[in-house]
């Protein structure tokens, strides 16, 4: 298939997650990517165990379709050939330390200048302004400090991280976002831009609901573990084989839920009637509905609840949801080139309906190409 960024040229000076995400999606639409290490590698290869052939699972997942080379910040002339590499680039995407890379030649307002072109791209842990802009920080810190991690979970649970790692993703697409909008940007005026996303940004973008709630209510919502403050029965329950969710999201599915359970009055009953009416009332009905559901499994009542139009579905773990006959219909999940059994999760986008190929393995090796500069003597390597 054609690749949508084939011919757009970006070096990623980035490690750990955010920033190597946001080169990955670009990557794995076309474009070339240049990920540059320090002379040690990107702290990720070592998140672990467990690791795969030495390398970390976590460093594997989010740097397919990408080139490796290495540059020692320290050496003035290897950062004099990056700044000569950059030149020939379209896009650069970093989530260094903050402040680190000013005093390098390599900050945003410097390299803009001399390559007015260029879409630079940068990935804060609390943003590019403020009290708090020269402070790092991981994932844990940033759950904690958005509000997110207050939110999730159950009333009574203790603040609780999301599981994966939501923020540095989640920033990673909206960095990617924005240097695609910056390519459009200079297509359309032939200037760059500077594009600013972090992880504490994504926390609030993730928290706009809440937000929103808390305003209109002026108390905190409640929080539902897998279910919902706004909407009733939107949940978990625990059948006689295991945990489904059923997602009744208005008054029609409601009464073809309660027609299913066996109670069809329940349309009737002003406690149930409305959505409204069934959040003031949550309590008491979960419990009627969790008392029903536990009398059958989970297979028979996904039938029931199916054959009446009702969203709903069983709690996959991993290896049941990468195996499921959609994921395969799909193929989002794609084998690593030269890796016999090893396989990633594709770009989550398709075009012309074919989803963009793993076309190169991560790069097992700290700068696995520098050869490939080197004998480009200062040029793009092809």
């Amino acid at each position: 298939m054609s690749l949508m960024l084939e011919g757009i040229r970006v070096i990623e000076l980035g490690a750990n997650l955010a920033g190597p995400v946001a080169g990955e999606i670009l990557a794995h639409m076309g474009a070339d990517v240049l990920k540059v290490e320090r002379p040690e590698g990107d702290d990720a290869r070592g998140w672990g165990p467990p690791f795969w052939k030495g390398t970390s699972p976590g460093f594997l997942a989010v740097n397919a379709n990408k080139r490796s080379i290495t540059v020692d910040l320290k050496d003035k002339d290897a950062v004099a050939e990056l700044i000569a590499l950059i030149g020939e680039a379209d896009v650069l995407v970093q989530n260094m330390r903050p402040g680190s890379l000013d005093a390098l030649g390599l900050g945003a307002e410097t390299l803009t200048k001399r390559y007015p072109k260029l879409v630079y791209c940068s990935v804060w842990a609390f943003g590019r302004t403020g009290p708090l802009k020269l402070k790092p920080g991981y994932e844990p810190l940033l759950q904690a400090f958005s509000g997110l991690m207050m939110m999730n979970g159950g009333e009574g649970d203790p603040p609780t991280r999301v599981g994966t790692s939501i923020l540095d993703y989640g920033t990673g697409m909206w960095t990617a976002i924005g240097a695609l909008a910056g390519l459009v940007h200079r297509a359309a005026t032939g200037k760059g831009c500077v594009v600013d996303a972090s992880l504490f940004e994504t926390g609030l973008a993730w928290m706009k609901g809440f937000h929103v709630s808390y305003q209109s209510s002026g108390q905190m919502p409640e929080r539902h573990r897998t279910g919902s403050n706004r909407v009733v029965p939107f949940e978990a329950f625990e059948s006689a084989t295991g945990p489904m969710i059923i997602a009744a999201g208005n008054d029609r599915l409601f009464a073809k839920l309660a027609k299913v359970v066996g109670h069809p009055e329940w349309v009737q009953d002003p406690r149930y009637a409305t959505n409204g009416a069934r959040v003031a009332h949550k309590d008491e009905l979960i419990g009627a509905i969790a008392a029903i559901i536990a009398t059958r499994t989970k297979g028979e009542w996904i039938d029931a609840l199916e054959a009446e139009g009702v969203p709903c579905g069983p709690i996959n773990a991993l290896p049941e949801a990468a195996a499921h006959p959609q994921a395969q219909a799909l193929g989002i999940v794609q084998p690593v080139p030269g890796e016999d059994d090893l396989t990633v999760i594709a770009l989550p986008l398709s075009f012309d309906g074919e989803r963009p190929g793993i076309r190169r393995a991560p790069p097992k090796k700290i700068g696995e190409h520098d050869h490939e500069v080197k004998a480009a003597k200062g040029r793009w390597p092809d």
